[in-house]
């Protein structure tokens, strides 16, 4: 949401046009992420928003907007990852690239798994390893991260843990609702709470099932395996 923030006589201030244009994202983007207090902004008396020269730069900067794609939070996941593996030895199957190779076939699904723990990322990459040629696998760790991540390129698929550090999954989910950047992407919500208790909180989005938890990576790749399913029926 915009925000009276403190100004400097000399504080450069952006349009929400001329952020986008720095971040390389669209204007739709910079709009949601005011939305959710990723960008702080002030409006003008004419009811404009302006974003601090500042705030933009230091998004850029710590997530690499502008320049390459935001991709740190799996290859941060994965380094993690080679501690554990090296002391437990539970998870040394060979790392499976979740890029699909080039070739003129059709493009693949783009899926964005939403989750604070290193290892269930690891453990639902190896699960969902045998879609890799169909699907293309990306990782964020908050809901903070999965807004960054979206508003870069909207995923085909976005399956999310709701309990999550810091922004939730029912709070991320409400700010796409708001932003109407939920249509068209399924979504598969992994929770302990039951449908009952989640319609008291809000409920989720009409394009979101829920898989109550605890649910096996191998019990989401069965999912998203029905999902392609009906994709190539579709």
């Amino acid at each position: 949401m915009s925000q009276v923030i403190p100004l400097g006589p000399g504080a450069r201030m952006l349009t929400t046009r001329e952020a986008a244009q720095r971040l390389g994202v669209s204007l739709r983007t910079v709009q949601l992420w005011v939305e959710a207090d990723i960008l702080p902004a002030a409006r003008t008396p004419g009811g404009h928003r302006r974003i601090p020269y500042n705030a933009v730069e230091a998004l850029a900067l710590s997530t690499g907007l502008g320049g390459e794609p935001l991709a740190r939070s799996a290859r941060a996941a994965r380094a993690k990852l080679e501690v554990v593996d090296s002391a437990t030895n539970d998870f040394m199957a060979p790392h499976v690239s979740s890029q699909a190779s080039a070739g003129s076939g059709p493009r693949p699904r783009d899926v964005l798994l939403v989750a604070d723990s290193p290892i269930w990322q690891l453990r639902c990459e190896q699960a969902l390893a045998p879609f890799m040629p169909t699907i293309g696998l990306r990782f964020a760790e908050t809901g903070y991260l999965a807004l960054l991540q979206i508003g870069q390129k909207t995923p085909d698929l976005l399956i999310t843990n709701l309990e999550l550090p810091g922004m939730d999954g029912l709070a991320m989910l409400r700010t796409l609702e708001r932003c109407e950047s939920i249509a068209g992407m399924r979504i598969l919500a992994l929770s302990h709470l039951d449908g009952a208790e989640l319609k008291r909180r809000g409920g989720l989005p009409a394009s979101a099932e829920l898989m109550q938890l605890p649910v096996s990576p191998e019990g989401v790749a069965v999912r998203v395996g029905r999902w392609l399913l009906h994709q190539r029926v579709s």
